[in-house]
Parts: structure tokens; C-alpha cells; sequence
């Protein structure tokens, strides 16, 4: 971990569908609004121009190299985003960063991308979701043991409009039901749908059953508390990110998340406090159980439906999930 001085980071990888390497550089480095023009992904420029100057930046760290799977992406990043290395390969950073950033979100990507510097010992955060198999969860699992510094997390978790409910819920009742929305897919946003989710109940998920599509996910999730969970994810419903709804025994409420600058920025300051002292935000056997959820979507989907137990997914946790 990184106790004191300036925190170096790697940005590292692009894949299609996702502009992180733009969006999480210039939140530290800030960025040139001529060359942000470029970014292939206009709503990124968008939220980003909404923000005050003084509103950028992460004290203490800075994205000093980018390596992308395009190295024309690379250079355009480079640019708008103020990043002053561009490599050739990523293994190239090791020794010259302090931490890396893995900003891709094809999880059965992640162990070949995160192994390089994982095996060097430099820590790393890797984009939403960590993986999207058993055989993979149980190798970042199997990390963490040996007491490597890894972390994941969708932007969700730090969503400002839903932060009154992952507080308290008490005005609600005993919640019922609940819904949260995404567009994408289910292996690639429903972590989104089930991180906004997760701090709300806790640890404690049953079971899963997805009677959706690949391009039309309905998934029914079960709590130990007695609450169902509906969480949709739609192949083109850009028009329903991040609503939640919330149902009690004794009130109701509906919110959208707004904010992506804010939890972009919270869940990245997160990170460098992580590397600074050491202590997780939250245990690692939430992120288990999180991917136990969307890859118990995913097996119930391919198998006609059927009712996923999270007991049935390696590893198992030691308390709360199951």
C-alpha cells in the first residue's frame, strides 16, 4: 500500500461501450475541453464540462501512464485527459506506477489483464463487474487470501440520490419489494442494477432467477430478510439508468440516480484512501456476493429460468450471504 506521497497511477485498457479511461483520467488530471471534443462517447464531455475547475482532481494521486487495446485510443486520452505516458504495452508501467487501474468491464477479461501486476505486487482496482464466472472469482479470491491488494466496485454504490436509503429505510417500514433498472447487459451493467441494491439490504442474498434474455433481463432476486428484488436489464433501455424504487410496509420511494461525476469521484477517492491506509470501504465478501449475483443471472438464464441458490457458486462465505 501507498502510505505517503504521491500516488501514481495506470490507466489501463479500453474496450467497446466504455470511456472510463477518458472519464476516471480527467477526474484526476483534469482535462483539455478542445481535445475531450474527440471522445468517441459525447456524454462523457458532457457531465465533464458541467463541473467547476475546482471540482477535479484527487489529492495526492494522478494518472501519469494509459495504455489502451488501441494504441490510437491511447494517444486521444493522452490528450484530453492530461496523461503524460502513453505505453507501449501495459506490463510496461510495472516499476514506474504505484497502482493500477484496470477500466474495462468484460469480466471474463479481468484475470489475464489484472495477473501481470497482481503477481508483482502492485495493487489494483479493476472496473465493474470483477468477473462474470466461477473459475474467475475463485482465482481473484484466491488473490485476496494470499493478501493482495484488489478492488472492484461499480460507481453505484457511491450514487448520492440513493445514499438517504442506504442510511436508513426506517421510514419505510419493512421493505417488500424493490426495482432497479439499467440499460446494457446483464453481464456487463447488472452489476450496476445490483450494487445501487446491495447497501441498501446487506449481505443476505438467497437465491436468483433471471427469466429474461440476453437482451431483455428480468431477474429475481431473493433476500434473507424476506424482501424481492426485480432488477431489469435492457439491451437499449438508455432511458432508465439507475431508477430505484422502494416498497414498504409502511411508505414507498422512487429515485433516480443523476450524479455520475459525483460517483465516479467517490468511488475512485475510495480507491486512494485504500492506498493509503489499507482498510477497505467495504468487506471483500460483499464484492464475493455481488458476483455471485450476476453470475447466478447469467446460470439461470442459459438454464431456462431455473431458481440459482448463491450456496450452489464458489467459494462460500464465511457469514451473511448464505
Amino acid at each position: 500500500m501507498v502510505k505517503q506521497g504521491a500516488i501514481r497511477l495506470a490507466m489501463l485498457g479500453m474496450v467497446d461501450g466504455n470511456g472510463h479511461p477518458y472519464s476516471w483520467s480527467a477526474i484526476f488530471n483534469g482535462y483539455d475541453p478542445e481535445a475531450m471534443k474527440l471522445c468517441p462517447y459525447a456524454a462523457i464531455p458532457a457531465y465533464l464540462n458541467k463541473e467547476p475547475a475546482d471540482k477535479f482532481g484527487i489529492r495526492g494521486a494522478s494518472v501519469t501512464h494509459i495504455w489502451t487495446d488501441d494504441p490510437d485510443d491511447a494517444i486521444r486520452v493522452s490528450r484530453a485527459s492530461l496523461v503524460p505516458n502513453v505505453v507501449a504495452r501495459p506490463e510496461d508501467v510495472i516499476g514506474e506506477v504505484d497502482a493500477v487501474v484496470i477500466a474495462t468491464d468484460k469480466g471474463h477479461e479481468h484475470v489475464e489483464r489484472c495477473r501481470p501486476f497482481v503477481e508483482a505486487g502492485i495493487p489494483v482496482f479493476v472496473d465493474k463487474p470483477l468477473v462474470d464466472n466461477e473459475a474467475d472469482l475463485l482465482v481473484f479470491a484466491d488473490w485476496v487470501q494470499q493478501g493482495k491488494a484488489i478492488m472492484s466496485s461499480s460507481c453505484m454504490r457511491y450514487s448520492k440520490e440513493f445514499m438517504p436509503y442506504r442510511i436508513s429505510t426506517s421510514s419505510l417500514g419493512e421493505i417488500r419489494f424493490a426495482s432497479i433498472t439499467t440499460p446494457k447487459s446483464w453481464e456487463r451493467y447488472g452489476i450496476h442494477a445490483l450494487e445501487s441494491i446491495y447497501p441498501i439490504f446487506g449481505p443476505g442474498f438467497v437465491s436468483v432467477r433471471n427469466t429474461g434474455s440476453a437482451e431483455r433481463n428480468v431477474v429475481h432476486l431473493k433476500h434473507r430478510s424476506g424482501a424481492d428484488i426485480v432488477a431489469a436489464a435492457s439491451s437499449d433501455m438508455y432511458g432508465a439508468f439507475g431508477l430505484l424504487q422502494l416498497c414498504g410496509t409502511a411508505g414507498h420511494a422512487f429515485v433516480q440516480n443523476q450524479d455520475t461525476f459525483y460517483s465516479f469521484k467517490a468511488q475512485l477517492q475510495a480507491f486512494i484512501d485504500y492506498l493509503r491506509t489499507g482498510e477497505r470501504p467495504f468487506p471483500w465478501e460483499e464484492t464475493v456476493e455481488l458476483m455471485k449475483l450476476v453470475i447466478a443471472g447469467i446460470r439461470s438464464r442459459e438454464e431456462g429460468g431455473r431458481e440459482v441458490a448463491l450456496c450452489e457458486i464458489a467459494p462460500a462465505l464465511a457469514s451473511g450471504g448464505e
